[in-house]
């Protein structure tokens, strides 16, 4: 019943259907509904979730083409018919470091890139200062690289990169990958303290996982009346908006989130889903509070959920572990029988060993060993060094 209302709302915003056709119903709609995606979804959440007073939203989105094929707005239509999915704005955490991350890349940054994880008071203007935490409070109080810091999901590392780079060229990128609430420059921003819309936000990873092209979100393909008369067609919006070899890179460290060889000073923040995944997934959870988020996709197929109270009271500890459980199963039986290749690298784009907590370059000492990608001519080599906040 919520794809439904989405189905309807979106109707009433289509060229070329007459008022008398709404009025009546007359219409036949042809939508996006992907009915095995929604009863996964549907079933995953169901089984999953005690807390009878917590919300969920989630949707699911063809990675290739923007079309929604799966949409929950909440846990009990008859309870409530508000649809989460298509009003709600909550805080995103960090799912909105991508973003940032793709706009270093852009920048000159590159997995290895570094700074120090420790404790710190960033002085924003005079007489203001902002002092962000970690997850438990837990620091490398070391230089860790790029991918370490997204797999752990380190706050500081995510402030230093969001000043150094100043704070509205994250919000460029943004808008061009989707979001379309209106952001503010400020230091948090990386953070997910501003509130946004599941379709938004959705609609960013969808531009990450189609490889830099964007699509616009969809409901309907087609609609026509009782008679087959075609009386509105959906035309694809695809738009080149991120580099491919950029985004093969940051989608290679997306991939490092329930990776063993990522544990340091914390955990990779989705480590204790790792057993439930047989294929390959780009992952960024992110969690306030009052909201708790996954957002992950491959080549076919984005999915977000998002778990919370519509009161914005705080979740409750055992809360937070749902959330990552839905994710996994929905896209493991989703996916069941489904051709599950990763991206295929780039040719500008190189893979060389290094360590995956410091990034520099691996050597016969090195302890733990991972392949992190490169733009050619930007890996780190015996000779050149990695960017160094200490150097």
């Amino acid at each position: 019943m919520y794809y439904q209302d989405a189905v309807f709302k979106e109707l009433k915003k289509l060229p070329g259907i007459p008022k008398t056709y709404l009025d009546s119903g007359s219409l036949k709609i042809y939508t996006n509904l992907d009915i095995n995606a929604q009863t996964i979804l549907e079933n995953n959440i169901n089984n999953t979730i005690k807390n009878n007073n917590l919300e969920v939203n989630s949707i699911m989105m063809d990675s290739k083409t923007g079309a929604i094929i799966a949409l929950i707005g909440g846990r009990d239509y008859n309870k409530s018919q508000y649809n989460r999915s298509l009003n709600s704005k909550r805080q995103v955490g960090s799912t909105m470091k991508p973003i940032l991350y793709y706009t270093a890349l852009q920048n000159g940054f590159t997995s290895s890139s570094s700074f120090l994880s420790e404790k710190t008071t960033f002085k924003i203007s005079e007489d203001k200062t902002y002092s962000p935490k970690n997850y438990g409070d837990l620091y490398g109080n070391k230089a860790i690289s790029m991918a370490e810091a997204i797999a752990v999901s380190d706050n500081i590392y995510a402030i230093k990169t969001h000043l150094f780079l100043g704070e509205n060229a994250m919000i460029n990128t943004a808008y061009q990958m989707g979001i379309k609430t209106k952001l503010e420059s400020i230091p948090s921003l990386p953070l997910g303290t501003i509130p946004l819309n599941i379709i938004e936000i959705t609609n960013a990873y969808q531009t990450l996982a189609n490889e830099g092209v964007r699509c616009e979100p969809f409901f309907i393909n087609k609609v026509t009346d009782m008679n087959d008369n075609v009386l509105y067609q959906h035309k694809d919006t695809k738009e080149i908006v991120l580099q491919k070899d950029l985004v093969y890179i940051l989608n290679e460290m997306l991939s490092l989130t329930y990776d063993y060889d990522l544990i340091d000073y914390s955990y990779p923040t989705n480590i204790s889903i790792k057993a439930l995944l047989s294929n390959k997934y780009a992952i960024k959870s992110g969690s306030t509070n009052t909201d708790n988020w996954v957002i992950g996709f491959n080549k076919n197929v984005v999915t977000s959920i998002w778990v919370g109270n519509d009161d914005n009271s705080n979740i409750g500890g055992n809360d937070y572990k749902y959330v990552k459980k839905i994710w996994a199963n929905t896209m493991e039986k989703y996916l069941e029988n489904k051709d599950n290749s990763w991206y295929t690298k780039p040719n500008n784009v190189v893979g060389v060993f290094v360590d995956p907590i410091t990034g520099t370059i691996a050597n016969k000492n090195t302890k733990k060993r991972k392949i992190f990608y490169y733009l050619e001519g930007t890996e780190p080599t015996d000779i050149q060094e990695v960017f160094n906040e200490l150097k």
